[in-house]
């Protein structure tokens, strides 16, 4: 992901072009740097499925399953999944996180309710059909959990689908402390990015093509918004 790393908004709001690995962040985000390069997809096998606690949550009258690692007083970081669901890459993800420093607790909300895509068709067809309001109320109650559960304070990560959900949850999630998005912006319908509430650190690819989500100019429009906020 990242090379030569330039930071083009603030400490407290960043956005980085990246191409391999990243020089070190701010304090609070150094989960960016347990996170590429990556492995390729399907080659992932659980490094430590059992270390994961399953629990049960509630938001509004819906109940869902979530995967919990780490110090039980540690900050509490939601890891948001891929279009592909909840699959071993982001579990170790998780796990890697939960690894950094003194310790954090990461928290793994199942969006898709148990369902995992094998393939780009399936994957785009799940997250087709997401509620996405509905993820965000999953976030909402994923930092309420663990707050309620002995983390002081929470941030939220994810990754493409997960990343546009970090960043609306910045927007719509008062109890995020700190939001790092890997790519992906949602759309004006769901959030406003420009009101981002929580400090984000964006994480962007030079090279990503995915127009309308990912890509360098999706990129500079975000980092533009927040700059017309601040002025």
């Amino acid at each position: 992901m990242l090379g030569a790393a330039r930071t083009i908004i603030s400490s407290s709001s960043s956005i980085i072009f990246a191409r391999n690995i990243l020089s070190k962040p701010p304090s609070f985000f150094t989960i960016s740097r347990a996170l590429a390069p990556s492995i390729p997809r399907f080659s992932v096998r659980s490094m430590a499925d059992s270390a994961f606690k399953k629990v049960q949550i509630q938001r509004d009258d819906t109940p869902f399953d979530a995967y919990v690692v780490g110090k039980e007083d540690a900050p509490g970081i939601v890891v948001l999944q891929e279009w592909w669901g909840v699959d071993f890459e982001i579990k170790n993800h998780a796990l890697k996180i939960s690894q950094l420093g003194p310790g954090f607790k990461a928290f793994i909300p199942d969006l898709y309710r148990g369902k995992v895509g094998l393939d780009v068709a399936e994957a785009q067809h799940l997250m087709d059909g997401l509620d996405w309001q509905g993820a965000v109320k999953d976030i909402c109650a994923s930092v309420d959990w663990l707050k309620a559960n002995g983390s002081k304070k929470a941030g939220v990560t994810g990754f493409c689908m997960g990343g546009a959900l970090s960043i609306a949850s910045s927007v719509l999630v008062h109890q995020v402390d700190a939001v790092v998005a890997f790519y992906g912006v949602p759309s004006p319908e769901l959030a406003d990015a420009a009101q981002a509430k929580a400090p984000v650190q964006a994480h962007f690819g030079e090279l990503d093509n995915f127009v309308g989500f990912s890509d360098v100019t999706d990129c500079r429009d975000f980092r533009l918004r927040r700059l017309w906020r601040k002025n």
